[in-house]
């Protein structure tokens, strides 16, 4: 089972919303960060990516349908490779709403090493770490990573033809994704998951405010 979407835009850009929708549309699970807690062999593999090494990426991603979020989105243009015909999604939001979310959700719990879901303890493992190597080391900085963010958007517009190329705005729902997709558009609301207050709850942190 091929690849129909491969996510190209990082966390918080409205990648949770976008795995619901995407399975609704397409029929089949969607990868996203979620699916590499629990999966150690996963997380290895993604580590080992950010390195230099890529996996077999058919069988990495056997049985999905989609992927979107982080890890994909560090390494969306070897997975692409592999996937060629697939849609390239890149989600998108204001730069500076995008740090806002994602310096008190995904930066934060990296700094405190907070444990993952499913985990009593942080049991760091290195793919974190590779994955933000790649996209910046300075993560925690302000303008280091809105730089990166921009960057990172940038190549991707550089880099996929426009006939691949769907660039999704949170808040665009339904309609740009199934034309892209030539689909017919859901009667139900799009999705909405996983608020920044969503995240910190998830992972043990208080309300932000």
């Amino acid at each position: 089972m091929a690849l129909k979407v491969v996510g190209a835009g990082v966390g918080r850009t409205g990648t949770t919303s976008l795995k619901a929708a995407l399975e609704r549309l397409l029929g089949g699970p969607c990868y996203h960060m979620i699916e590499t807690f629990g999966r150690p062999d996963h997380r290895l593999a993604w580590k080992r990516a950010f390195e230099g090494n890529a996996p077999d990426w058919e069988r990495l991603f056997d049985g999905f349908r989609a992927a979107v979020d982080w890890p994909a989105a560090g390494l969306w243009d070897e997975i692409h490779a592999a996937f060629p015909d697939a849609l390239v999604l890149l989600s998108v939001r204001d730069a500076d709403a995008w740090w806002e979310s994602a310096s008190k959700t995904i930066f934060l719990a990296m700094s405190q090493d907070q444990p993952r879901p499913g985990s009593d303890r942080a049991e760091p493992d290195g793919m974190a770490e590779a994955m933000m190597a790649r996209f910046t080391p300075d993560f925690l900085d302000h303008d280091a990573a809105i730089a990166a963010y921009l960057a990172h958007n940038d190549h991707v517009r550089a880099t996929v033809p426009t006939d691949r190329l769907l660039e999704w705005h949170t808040g665009d729902g339904w309609e740009p994704i199934c034309d892209a997709l030539g689909l017919a558009v859901p009667d139900d609301e799009f999705p909405h998951a996983n608020t920044t207050d969503d995240f910190r709850a998830m992972i043990g942190l208080e309300a932000s405010d």
